[in-house]
């Protein structure tokens, strides 16, 4: 008979079977729903209807209590704490590094140096980054050696005593020199320009021929730290099956496991790692840092090792937003029109490449910011400098441009008598417009944005 039933069930028409299996799949009971189910799609160029309405935080109670949980909150049985030694050179060869007086002191339960490190480089773009300088140190806040100890103070303690021995090397820090052959070279064999885009539109030569004005300038932005509330923090423990979990505050934990299981060259799926609440990314969370040396302690010592790095290790060490040198030249007419103009970016990378690569391809497509240009030449490089490395930050180059394109629209409408509004509606992207890159845009709302924005903050009263 039951048999009978199966052969019964393999003869049932294929068609009934989605309807079959939602039926089953369906929950007893129907779970609340977490947001509106129901989705409000705004018309075009009409702002959303939650825009200036009141948002509730799911989180906002525990973080107006300060009962969120961080990193440096959560603690595990046994655990100790590391701290790492940072070079506070910008410049040389490593010669020896002793780490026996370290390693007898009170409470120092591990040491860690590059050399143990099973691959010592990483990097989200280039794998030029090591996690303890073993050969060359490239930056003030390269790390040279870690050590785990019972209590922070003891592992601070520690690193005094960790004897580096250098051999001074040139420093290059303005990123005009570093491009030039004979510069010192900050990693060795390899040119200090490590990466260059272009964009090209139009005929330059002729928009320039056929312009009435031609205005130059030079614009610069510096570099700047994200300053985060929480620092990078992270706990590593094993576990007996020779498993790592990692507690950490990185953003991009996918990318963050597998950084790990190349560097410690172990399968990924042997690496855990559990996102806590961040206080603060802004890009700079978005790359492993000391993860990997946390884990290689905690598995010398067999205990579970914490790490969270000072505000003095975050602004040597973690990175920043790129300083950028821009150059802009722009052919304009009587009118106001632009008629061509050419952009050369000087990305400063510091130590490392890190996201320098994808941050100066953002920034040589918006150099030319939201303006109809026919003619367009863009020349972008990203340099190595022996300073600070810098990394992912809100804008991924979006914010040094736009400074300097704005800025030189207000210097020439100045030149020409121009209002700074005019000129700007005079150039701005119309629908149907092509991008630096070729793209034609379909929804094109900074007119609007522009005229709706003078209006509200008053600009014809102002003016008078």
């Amino acid at each position: 008979m039951d048999d009978k039933a199966r052969v019964g069930e393999r003869k049932t028409a294929p068609k009934s079977l989605p309807a079959t299996d939602e039926v089953l799949r369906l929950p007893a009971v129907t779970k609340k729903a977490m947001f509106p189910l129901e989705t409000i799609t705004a018309k075009p160029r009409e702002q959303t209807p939650s825009v200036g309405q009141r948002a509730t935080r799911h989180d906002g109670r525990l973080h107006g209590l300060g009962q969120t949980k961080y990193i440096d909150d959560m603690s595990f049985p046994g655990m100790i704490h590391a701290k790492i030694k940072r070079a506070g050179v910008a410049h040389a060869r490593i010669k020896s590094i002793d780490v026996s007086e370290a390693e007898r002191m009170p409470g120092v339960m591990a040491t860690l140096v590059g050399k143990e490190i099973p691959v010592n480089r990483f990097g989200p773009t280039y794998q030029d980054q090591p996690l303890l300088a073993d050969d060359i140190v490239r930056h003030a806040g390269d790390g040279v050696a870690a050590v785990a100890a019972v209590t922070e103070q003891q592992a601070l303690d520690a690193l005094e005593k960790i004897r580096v021995e250098y051999q001074p090397l040139a420093p290059i820090f303005d990123p005009l020199e570093a491009m030039h052959e004979d510069a010192p070279k900050v990693h060795m064999g390899h040119s200090n320009i490590y990466s260059s885009k272009t964009v090209n539109k139009g005929d330059v030569e002729k928009g320039f021929a056929d312009s009435d004005y031609t205005f130059e300038g030079t614009f610069s932005t510096q570099m700047v730290e994200q300053a985060s509330l929480e620092p990078h923090a992270a706990i590593a423990e094993w576990d007996p099956n020779e498993r790592v979990t990692l507690h950490s505050s990185l953003g991009r934990i996918t990318l963050g496991r597998a950084d790990l299981a190349r560097v410690l060259v172990m399968p990924i799926n042997r690496i855990r790692i559990v996102a806590t609440v961040v206080g603060g990314n802004f890009g700079g969370k978005n790359e492993i840092t000391h993860e990997p040396i946390l884990a290689l302690l905690a598995k010398k010592t067999g205990r579970p090792v914490k790490g969270v790095y000072s505000r003095e290790d975050e602004f040597i060490s973690s990175t920043t937003r790129h300083p950028f040198i821009m150059k802009y030249k722009t052919g304009m007419s009587k009118e106001g029109k632009i008629m061509a103009r050419t952009v050369r970016l000087i990305c400063d990378g510091g130590a490392y490449c890190s996201w320098s690569d994808t941050t100066l391809s953002k920034a040589c497509i918006l150099s030319a910011g939201p303006y109809n240009i026919d003619n367009l030449r863009v020349e972008a490089c990203a340099v190595y400098t022996n300073k600070t490395m810098t990394g992912a930050m809100r804008g991924f180059g979006a914010p040094q441009v736009c400074f300097a394109y704005e800025s030189h629209m207000d210097d020439m409408a100045k030149e020409l008598g121009i209002d700074p509004l005019e000129i700007r509606l005079i150039n701005a992207f119309r629908e149907g417009s092509l991008s630096p890159t070729g793209q034609v845009l379909e929804s094109v709302v900074i007119k609007d944005s522009l005229l709706m924005a003078t209006e509200r903050f008053g600009w014809k009263e102002w003016k008078k």
